[in-house]
């Protein structure tokens, strides 16, 4: 008896020269498609990344909350001796700056994670081809793992230090999440240029740290002088303050500016996609 044979049905591929841009619609229909088709594997890169990455460390996870833990101890090391002098906080001040260095901590991964994505996934995206928004993914869990561990850290500091929460701490992954896409969209914008030119890849260490000591993450938001100006100047900072207002005080000093900021950085993160889409496979020549 002879069976009948089903034919496996595979998408079929057009190349042309003509540009993908002028068929937007159908173009982010495949980059939706590709971002739901890129999960499974997404997942499986970052399970391998994480054991690899703590395998043969003695210290293990303790390592994602050393960086933050220092900064902290630091800064308020300098509050305590008058190095700084820092108005008075909401609450305590060690567990004032270690909420905000974990909140620019995060920040500064997400930033950085599509570089990641691109340099250690080289090999892969040489010779492998398959939904590129994986290896985002994949940094993007290692952010939120990271982050969690960080959150452990800073609740056994608020219950040393007795901090209270506000109710409106409910609504905080939202201002989290947020903060984490901006870093993302600004981290997929800058991967074409840092990968092109390498001077900007270089000089994104200096700018951090400028940024750093611009955010309100060791001191309050000032209320005037130049520093004033430059810290609001600063997209972080809507987000940043609203997140922390949202776990500790309940009232939200800049929430119009944290709802524009949102917008702005949903839009930013949908170009920046974009952007990170049509550069890949002129950055996959390049690494070739």
């Amino acid at each position: 008896m002879v069976g009948k044979v089903r034919k496996e049905s595979r998408p079929e591929v057009i190349y042309t020269p003509e540009s993908r841009v002028l068929h937007p619609i159908q173009l982010f229909r495949e980059m939706f498609q590709d971002l739901f088709a890129s999960r499974e594997l997404a997942w499986r890169l970052l399970s391998r990344d994480i054991r690899a990455q703590y395998r043969r460390s003695f210290m293990g996870i303790t390592w994602a909350i050393i960086p933050p833990a220092l900064t902290a101890a630091g800064l308020t090391f300098a509050n305590n001796t008058g190095l700084v002098r820092v108005e008075e906080t909401d609450i305590p001040y060690p567990a004032y700056v270690m909420l905000g260095t974990i909140l620019w901590q995060t920040f500064l991964d997400a930033l950085n994670s599509p570089q990641i994505a691109i340099n250690t996934s080289r090999p892969l995206l040489a010779q492998v081809k398959f939904p590129h928004e994986a290896i985002i993914l994949t940094q993007l869990g290692q952010v939120l793992f990271n982050l969690s561990i960080k959150i452990v850290l800073l609740i056994v500091l608020f219950v040393l230090f007795k901090v209270s929460v506000s109710w409106t701490i409910i609504f905080a992954p939202f201002a989290f999440i947020i903060l984490i896409l901006l870093g993302v969209s600004i981290g997929l914008w800058l991967v074409p240029v840092m990968n092109l030119v390498q001077d900007v890849s270089r000089s994104m260490e200096v700018i951090t740290l400028a940024w750093f000591f611009l955010t309100p993450i060791a001191y309050p938001v000032p209320t005037s002088g130049t520093l004033s100006v430059l810290v609001k100047l600063n997209p972080v900072t809507p987000l940043l303050v609203t997140a922390q207002e949202l776990i500790t005080t309940g009232e939200l000093s800049q929430l119009t500016l944290f709802l524009i900021m949102s917008g702005i950085t949903l839009v930013g993160l949908v170009l920046g996609w974009l952007v990170y889409r049509l550069s890949i496979p002129f950055l996959i020549e390049r690494i070739s």
